[in-house]
């Protein structure tokens, strides 16, 4: 299963963790280079799932299920 962990790069690529990891084998990672600070009080990976979830949302299962929410009743 993956796992995210934090870690900060050097300006010569060096990755250091922020926390020890003990991996049973040699595993493939990503890297993903983020700001130096946070733009926005946004937690950052929140711009990760947008493309994911907006792609879900689309689907007319989802509209069937939160129909219920856009109906307006009149007095």
């Amino acid at each position: 299963m993956p796992q995210t962990i934090e870690a900060v790069m050097d300006k010569k690529g060096h990755v250091r963790l922020k926390e020890p990891m003990h991996l049973p084998e040699t595993r493939r990672v990503l890297v993903t280079i983020l700001e130096a600070e946070p733009v926005a009080r946004i937690p950052e990976t929140a711009p990760l799932s947008e493309s994911a979830l907006a792609a879900d949302w689309t689907r007319p299962e989802e509209d069937d299920a939160w129909s219920h929410l856009q109906q307006v009743q009149s007095s």
